[in-house]
């Protein structure tokens, strides 16, 4: 696990998102939205789309209490929170993504109804029966232990709660191209198959109530992506030259680094030869 958290810990990345907004024109008392913050802070394939996708597959309302396990930056937990009015709890291994998504919160108003702790998603810390639902967005793939993982999950839902999860799986190929963005190698990707996947889930005691393979919806979202990114500079700071030096669009390559461009084409590479898939599920305790 200290090689999957050396893997995402970003020294002064809080810092650097302030100044990125700042670059962009958003003054520091000025309340961001959402929108202004979804092409940075949904750190999984497709976005703010595939959260929205969840979001409307859950049984939200303002009472429910939702935990978001791995929430990063704490995108897909202020989306919903706005949803449904309802309070959002994330917790993340890394600190430094703790702190950014607490900053980011606090930027979008919504601190009294979302918070987020620090801690291993293999022993969480809250109590049984605590949360109406849990979410969990492209986090398995750095977990060994998935048995323990969603029995953590599990163990946290009330009885009838919802487990939904957005995970990349393994294809027919079982390793993708290497580095990718949740993994510089085989030693800290652990993927299992979508046949894998179900199979331990409902060992677990889940109930399957949706599952649907998000590849080829994947594949069309990241090639649209990478088009739309590929007229800025490598170092991510302004547009190619006789562009006009626009600024960047804010984006995860703050967060992953120069090298995001390429982590991004081997999964792309990855997902159109069957290495890996993209699965999406709704589950029932």
């Amino acid at each position: 696990m200290s090689e999957v958290k050396q893997h995402y810990e970003r020294d002064g990345l809080t810092e650097r998102i302030a100044q990125a907004l700042s670059n962009k024109g958003f003054s520091d008392d000025k309340i961001l939205s959402l929108s202004d913050l979804a092409p940075l802070d949904h750190f999984h394939s497709r976005g703010v789309a595939a959260t929205q996708d969840l979001a409307q597959a859950l049984d939200a309302r303002p009472s429910s209490k939702i935990l978001d396990i791995g929430s990063g930056l704490g995108g897909p937990a202020r989306y919903l929170s706005e949803k449904f009015a309802c309070n959002v709890t994330g917790i993340d291994l890394t600190q430094s993504y703790v702190d950014a998504a607490t900053y980011l919160t606090e930027r979008t108003g919504l601190q009294k109804r979302v918070s987020f702790d620090c801690g291993d998603a293999l022993a969480l810390p809250y109590s049984d029966a605590s949360f109406d639902i849990v979410v969990t967005q492209h986090v398995a793939m750095n977990i060994e232990d998935r048995e323990r993982f969603y029995c953590e999950a599990y163990r946290v839902l009330k009885p009838g709660g919802q487990f939904a999860l957005y995970d990349v799986t393994a294809g027919e190929g079982m390793q993708p191209h290497f580095p990718v963005p949740w993994a510089d190698s085989s030693a800290t990707s652990f993927l299992k198959s979508q046949a894998e996947l179900r199979d331990i889930l409902q060992r677990q005691g889940f109930a399957v109530l949706k599952w649907l393979d998000r590849s080829a919806d994947t594949i069309t979202w990241f090639e649209a992506f990478t088009a739309a990114q590929s007229r800025y500079s490598a170092d991510g700071s302004t547009m190619n030259a006789g562009a006009g030096g626009e600024p960047r669009p804010l984006n995860l390559s703050l967060v992953v680094g120069a090298d995001f461009g390429a982590r991004v084409d081997n999964l792309i590479r990855s997902l159109k030869e069957n290495k890996v898939t993209v699965t999406e599920a709704i589950l029932r305790k």
